[in-house]
């Protein structure tokens, strides 16, 4: 495992960063936390929760906040410290009208709230996790800058933010003396490159941490999915987004020639196409650290196999073939998942 500085900062992070979102939801407790510790073990120092997680498949307003206290769990005797803990507010975490988005009430109630379930004194980065076109982004801004001057944040980051929406955003900190964002989520793997357009070059330019979610298109680049069939019952896709799957997979040529060129040359290296699409991510200009989020102990395995592959030009060239550079073979999720966290 190596480490690389998390933008402009000084923290080291590991290559590769744990995303919690199924556990307390899709998976048992102990097996949770089991996995947690051995991703430490196996050099993991970089955890990714939010709020809103842990909840049920297509029940979305049941189980939240359960991702977090199962993290908070796995960290006590000491390890804690070794950790760069990472959380998200913004979606709603219940029916009240203000118990959602990016205003300074729901910022500060959520952050208190969060601290609570991952017993912890600070979280070391906050993100919102989403942008909110009904509130001010310096309203945003200021109620996180209290929070790192008051000890409970160190550093905050943006989810799926445009580019232009964290253009704006460094701007207005750098205009009112606040801290600035140093890191963005975005979506970013072999059927979205979208982001290779703007939001890559942006990041370079400030020096602002990449973190993809779904390096590997959500565990697609699998055996388990074809395109004459349903998601696999018990799969991500057909968890969370059986209807996307349906509607955007089954007739789409496209994207399963994706696949099949990804299998194929996996194959070749004698590795699982999820790991060798996770390689390809791990190689792309400007990421910082992809997010996988295993569900299994196997999976946590074969995620970190992509740290022993190294792609070569050729292979480069060929995948860009049937995936051309920013493009979008299909949009993943395009953002939809917002609408499935509302109550």
């Amino acid at each position: 495992m190596e480490y690389r500085n998390f933008g402009r900062t000084g923290v080291k992070v590991s290559q590769l960063c744990l995303g919690c979102m199924n556990f307390g939801g899709r998976q048992k407790d102990e097996e949770s936390i089991r996995i947690i510790h051995q991703a430490l073990d196996m050099g993991i120092n970089y955890l990714d929760t939010a709020n809103v997680y842990g909840h049920k498949p297509l029940q979305f307003e049941v189980g939240r906040g359960r991702s977090e206290q199962l993290v908070g769990k796995a960290l006590s005797n000491g390890k804690r410290t070794r950790v760069f803990l990472a959380t998200k507010v913004h979606y709603a975490m219940g029916s009240d009208p203000n118990a959602q988005g990016n205003s300074r009430r729901h910022i500060l109630e959520q952050c208190e709230a969060s601290l609570r379930r991952l017993d912890t004194d600070y979280i070391d980065l906050y993100q919102l996790h989403g942008s909110d076109n009904d509130i001010p982004i310096d309203e945003s801004l200021r109620a996180l800058d209290d929070l790192i001057r008051a000890g409970k944040v160190r550093y905050i980051g943006t989810s799926g933010f445009a580019a232009w929406e964290l253009m704006e955003a460094l701007w207005v900190a750098d205009r009112h003396h606040l801290n600035r964002f140093i890191s963005e989520q975005a979506p970013y793997n072999l059927l979205d490159r979208r982001i290779e357009r703007e939001l890559i070059p942006m990041l370079q330019t400030y020096d602002v941490a990449l973190i993809p979610w779904a390096p590997a298109a959500g565990g697609f680049f699998s055996e388990a999915y074809k395109q004459d069939r349903v998601a696999p019952e018990g799969s991500r896709y057909e968890a969370f987004w059986r209807g996307f799957y349906r509607e955007s997979f089954e007739h789409r040529k496209q994207v399963f020639d994706v696949q099949e060129t990804v299998l194929a040359m996996a194959r070749e290296r004698n590795v699982s196409g999820y790991a060798f699409a996770l390689a390809w991510c791990m190689s792309r200009t400007g990421v910082t650290s992809p997010i996988i989020g295993p569900r299994t102990s196997e999976q946590l395995v074969d995620s970190l196999t992509a740290l022993q592959i190294t792609l070569h030009e050729e292979e480069i060239k060929r995948l860009d073939q049937v995936a051309p550079p920013e493009s979008v073979t299909v949009p993943y999720l395009d953002y939809k998942v917002k609408h499935l966290f509302r109550p």
